[in-house]
């Protein structure tokens, strides 16, 4: 899958395209967003995007998972999905925060599929950026056809082959481990309510078809009646168009659930 084995190829994007938007095209109030940043990385990832989203009035909280980015310090065996979604979650309670825009990357998808099941009345919108989409009770190296075994562990550890210990800071890290084996609850009535929208990310030369057939979470998405939304690049795209992706957030914010596939 694009999001952990091809994190480092460049794209230029294009326009986003998407299904069942609100034709209507409100101007959004301002906003309050959370964003969870993917496997390796850290607040830090978003620092440009939440730059953009500011400068548009909106308010972002741009979370480091424990023993990740600046928090990498705390790293160690016991870090799980679970430690992940409470560093969310406490976020939101702890600032006080409701109605959030809730944007996860990649196995950030992981993370705020939990925070969603666990506090669904303080998100008013949920964004899958080219993130993991899970059914209840599946971990993340089952969306990704991966074997805990095959990982490269050590102290808990993965170290993903992106991974270079000359990089220049802020870089990517090793990630914890245990928190792509540990299984998502994903199981809330209410999960309903939440308008979700799901933003793959294509890469230049590949069809939207191809992403869509080899992609598990794109297809759950659809499958759920969330709008879908096409962003041509690579999966760190936001990295050199940050200011392209902070609109793109905002525009997703007209979308609206469709009743979901049986």
């Amino acid at each position: 899958m694009a999001m952990l084995s091809n994190a480092l190829m460049a794209a230029s994007p294009q326009p986003a395209v998407n299904q069942h938007q609100n034709q209507q095209q409100p101007q959004h109030q301002q906003q309050t967003f959370v964003v969870v940043h993917g496997a390796t990385g850290g607040g830090w990832d978003w620092k440009q995007v939440a730059k953009q989203l500011r400068a548009k009035g909106h308010d972002v909280y741009r979370v480091t998972l424990t023993g990740l980015g600046e928090r990498y310090h705390l790293a160690n065996d016991s870090v799980n999905l679970t430690t992940h979604i409470n560093d969310v979650v406490n976020t939101i309670t702890f600032e006080q925060l409701d109605k959030v825009v809730l944007v996860g990357h990649s196995y950030g998808g992981m993370v705020i599929s939990g925070v969603m099941n666990e506090i669904p009345d303080k998100v008013s919108h949920a964004i899958f950026l080219d993130a993991l989409v899970p059914a209840h009770g599946m971990n993340a190296l089952q969306i990704l056809s991966m074997k805990y075994e095959d990982l490269p562990i050590k102290d808990g550890l993965t170290y993903f082959p992106w991974l270079s210990a000359d990089a220049p800071y802020p870089k990517d890290v090793p990630h914890p481990a245990k928190t792509l084996s540990q299984p998502v609850t994903f199981n809330n009535p209410k999960l309903a309510d939440i308008n979700t929208s799901y933003i793959g990310f294509v890469p230049q030369g590949n069809s939207v078809t191809e992403r869509k057939r080899n992609d598990k979470s794109w297809q759950l998405a659809e499958k759920r009646g969330w709008t879908i939304r096409v962003f041509a690049g690579d999966h760190v795209v936001y990295r050199i168009k940050p200011e392209q992706m902070a609109q793109l957030l905002i525009d997703s914010l007209s979308d609206r659930n469709t009743s979901p596939n049986k």
